[in-house]
């Protein structure tokens, strides 16, 4: 049986070499984990649509551009992901968690330092070689 793909739009919200990250609920696949905001791409939407959205729905940012970073398939064992990850770093307004979330901006060169799901190792690479 194969598995369904959950595609999802990631938003790495960088300012001033600083990320803003937030933590996974523990009731969430994958919870208790920090991680780069975004969620699910619906029906009809585009990456950049769905990012738009999620980021807005999850910690008040209005994106105003962003540039695609990589994207990254994973398999879980229970699960398996697409993430279509951007950079953020044209937006406005506060990140804050809405949605009770911890969140956190922090040193790109300090992301090793934070539990994160094993998918999002290959974002720190990008990051901390660019």
């Amino acid at each position: 049986m194969t598995k369904k793909v959950v595609e999802v739009a990631v938003g790495v919200i960088k300012r001033d070499e600083h990320i803003f990250i937030t933590k996974r609920d523990e009731s969430q696949h994958q919870g208790g984990l920090w991680e780069f905001p975004g969620g699910k791409i619906e029906a009809g939407e585009s990456v950049t649509e769905a990012l738009t959205r999620e980021l807005k729905e999850e910690v008040n940012i209005d994106v105003h551009s962003s540039q695609s970073l990589l994207d990254i398939e994973h398999d879980y064992g229970d699960k398996c992901v697409k993430l279509f990850i951007h950079i953020v770093d044209d937006f406005s307004g506060e990140a804050t968690g809405l949605e009770g979330q911890a969140s956190q901006w922090v040193a790109i060169n300090d992301l090793n330092n934070w539990a994160f799901p094993a998918a999002n190792v290959a974002i720190i690479d990008a990051l901390q070689k660019q």
